[in-house]
């Protein structure tokens, strides 16, 4: 699949024939006689082909005068995985805006974090997704409302403003007009099933992923590396806590067969947006499993691990400085010895928080407070302070940058500019933080030994060589290589 799906008509018409689910979030078809838009899987029964037109976001469909199918419901199709694939200008503004930024400092402020002016942002957006950053932004606050609306009992007053809405006629105009109906009818049509809050700022909701998903790695390696006080699995969810724009949270996210429960508790309900698209980056849950398999499954070394257990997804973090941090840590030692480390630094410098359920304590404790830790208090090798304080000051001062902005090579070449930075450290971070989806580790020791067993090359320069043939979807090779052991992170927690 290919950016711009939605200029190839004949292909789009034989999704939407086909009820494809793979092809939801790609494009969206608008009807011109019903002046509604779907997702390509939408049930009812599909309108002719003159009566169809595509556009390649639901901001786009919104600002054309389509009102969204609610049969269907298209605003909670999975996001599109163009955004996480690419590393270029357009994916990078749409994992900001995703990241609920536009909402927290306008356009400007997209435009500052990104480097570029506001109208070369704007052309960029609306020549390819048929809409700017404003438009997008609504899309999304429109989505966050009626979200709050089905499954919370807030005021609607409070949803407006934690919706991101600047005030509750901006709110109303938009619900309606984006979902034909008003606010109070949403709540009216929602399900009576509608989850009961365990706690104040608490809801439950789903979070949709494209199939196959085998959760076996993803969770099996959340779980085992989790780092104590902020991370735990608990009967059967994996839980943390979350450091938020506005204040912070508790989510606890659990594999469902066609979805992933998810529950949050938050100090601030402005921070819905932004919790749900950390949380769905955490899980990876916009690839395409079907793309990314079909292409490894092609080496008939890898065919028959991806059909053992395909859908496989790579672990990522709802805290890119966090991971970065991390991956220090647990540099030359066991991930028991690296969660002993991380745990000394949360106990001491992180944010105490609360948790009713008791297992969580802290936040993971922020560069700011990492930045003013004696090196001398840390119990790990001279060398490995010193790589520790290095790149703890350089996430300070914003010179090294991992976060969903970031531009994947370069940010990777400053890291390996650093002391005590190797090509797997930066790799490492470039596979699960930057969330480069061809980040490859051939020197990993866990690699090197599958590639032996599998008969591919052992050797970091040839396994490469091999692996061009996987690329853009090397990081995913990685977790299938990883599976062949028998480490507790490639198997889901009992």
């Amino acid at each position: 699949m290919q950016t711009g799906m939605h200029t190839d008509t004949e292909r789009c018409v034989r999704a939407v024939r086909s009820k494809d689910a793979r092809f939801d979030g790609w494009f969206f078809t608008a009807v011109l006689t019903t002046g509604i838009y779907c997702r390509p899987s939408c049930p009812v029964v599909p309108p002719k082909p003159g009566n169809m037109t595509f556009y390649p976001s639901a901001a786009a469909c919104q600002q054309a005068g389509f009102r969204a199918c609610k049969r269907c419901r298209p605003d909670t199709s999975p996001g599109s995985p163009e955004w996480n694939r690419r590393a270029d200008l357009t994916a990078r503004a749409m994992r900001l805006i995703a990241d609920g930024l536009v909402d927290r400092e306008g356009v400007p402020g997209l435009a500052a974090r990104l480097g570029y002016s506001t109208r070369q942002i704007e052309r960029q957006l609306l020549a390819e997704l048929g809409a700017g950053p404003l438009s997008l932004a609504r899309a999304q606050r429109a989505q966050t409302a009626r979200l709050l609306i089905e499954t919370t009992p807030l005021p609607m007053a409070d949803i407006a403003f934690a919706a991101g809405f600047s005030s509750i006629r901006a709110f109303n105009d938009t619900v309606r007009e984006v979902y034909a109906l008003a606010p109070s009818e949403l709540r009216t049509r929602a399900p009576r099933s509608r989850p009961a809050a365990a706690a104040p700022g608490t809801l439950s909701l789903r979070l949709p992923f494209r199939t196959p998903l085998n959760p076996d790695n993803l969770f099996g390696h959340l779980a085992a590396t989790a780092v104590p006080g902020v991370e735990e699995w608990r009967d059967g969810a994996y839980r943390r806590t979350l450091r938020l724009p506005y204040g912070h949270g508790i989510v606890a996210l659990t594999p469902k067969p066609d979805h992933i429960a998810c529950r949050l508790t938050l100090t601030d309900p402005r921070d819905l947006t932004v919790a749900i698209s950390r949380c769905r980056r955490l899980l990876d849950l916009d690839a395409d499993p079907v793309a990314i398999d079909d292409q490894l499954r092609a080496d008939p070394l890898l065919a028959p691990l991806v059909d053992k257990a395909p859908g496989r997804r790579v672990p990522r973090t709802v805290d890119e400085a966090e991971f970065a941090v991390r991956a220090v840590l647990g540099q030359q030692v066991s991930t028991a010895a690296a969660r002993t480390h991380a745990a000394r630094l949360v106990t001491a410098h992180g944010d105490p928080v609360d948790d009713p359920e008791g297992g969580l304590t802290h936040l993971f404790p922020s560069t700011e407070a990492l930045a003013a830790v004696d090196p001398e208090t840390l119990a790990m090798p001279r060398t490995r302070r010193a790589t520790f304080t290095t790149l703890v000051a350089h996430l300070a001062d914003g010179s090294v940058n991992p976060g969903v902005e970031s531009d994947w090579a370069e940010t990777r070449a400053r890291l390996l500019d650093l002391p005590g930075f190797g090509p797997w450290t930066a790799d490492v971070i470039a596979m699960r933080a930057l969330g480069d989806p061809d980040a490859f580790l051939p020197t990993d020791l866990g690699i090197r030994r599958a590639a032996a067993e599998l008969g591919l090359p052992s050797t970091p320069a040839a396994l490469t060589a091999r692996a061009a043939a996987w690329r853009p979807w090397r990081a995913y090779a990685v977790q299938y290589l990883w599976a062949t052991d028998d480490h507790p992170i490639n198997f889901l927690p009992v």
